[in-house]
């Protein structure tokens, strides 16, 4: 099943394995997807879907990928390497990414993300599994002039507009058998597999929730593939998953006053 957020209420709604849409009466993150309560069908507008989730926090996994980790000229790491993003830095499906004037170099970074639908503390791997409500399409957009420049990635991560996601949840996916792939303007920039993964899903959050209490709604950004470069205006960015769908954004200039 996909799990949509349609605006501009902000309600939600379940593709069914049979293709029909229809309004989710159930609260996701209270009610096991298997107990969802269906109403009647809608007919779903891009232009009316939303980011799938409203997290209160964006984790993100640096040098998830080996090849990645050396296309940038770092080692790889010995444990998983965790940053946050501003929440505020999330957008949907069709909204611009907005190229900021501090940062000369803007680049794409293709994701798995990760929505949890229970609170996670100092877990088990089982708890973790059990956990995930689903999967979506992500770009942890960075300022990756700043990112060198700073001693963390805070101010390179998070601009508004930099953490693209949507346009649906893959609830209970397979952890195992997902793929993602970044194409710019079309063209195929980026191809991965959580096969190729440092650290499998599972993992991370076991590793992260010994850190800090993830909770319900909360976005975990697993990593990205080798094959990340700049955006410039005009560009068409977008990021698949699979069994999830792609998700589209244009990227802009900055507008100045």
């Amino acid at each position: 099943m996909l799990l949509y957020r349609l605006g501009p209420e902000g309600f939600y709604a379940v593709r069914t394995d049979e293709g029909e849409v229809r309004i989710l009466f159930s609260d996701p993150y209270e009610t096991a997807p298997a107990e969802w309560e269906l109403g009647r069908k809608l007919e779903v507008e891009p232009r009316g879907i939303l980011a799938p989730v409203e997290p209160s926090k964006i984790l993100g996994i640096g040098r998830n990928y080996v090849q990645h980790a050396k296309e940038l000229g770092n080692p790889v790491p010995d444990e998983p390497v965790l940053f946050l993003k501003a929440p505020s830095s999330l957008i949907g499906p069709g909204a611009a990414v907005v190229l900021p004037p501090e940062s000369e170099r803007v680049e794409f970074e293709g994701e798995i993300a990760v929505v949890l639908r229970r609170r996670l503390c100092r877990s088990s791997a089982d708890e973790a599994r059990e956990a995930v409500l689903g999967v979506t399409c992500a770009c942890d957009v960075t300022a990756r002039d700043l990112q060198r420049r700073d001693a963390t990635f805070a101010r390179g991560k998070s601009f508004d507009t930099f953490c693209p996601i949507g346009p649906a949840l893959l609830v209970e996916p397979d952890l195992e058998l997902l793929t993602v792939q970044t194409r710019l303007n079309g063209v195929v920039e980026q191809e991965g597999s959580v096969s190729e993964m440092i650290w499998n899903i599972s993992e991370l959050l076991v590793y992260a929730s010994q850190m800090m209490t993830l909770e319900a709604g909360d976005v975990i950004l697993t990593g990205t593939p080798e094959g990340v470069g700049p955006l410039t205006p005009g560009d068409r960015l977008e990021v698949e998953v699979s069994g999830v769908g792609s998700l589209e954004n244009p990227v802009e200039a900055m507008r100045q006053p």
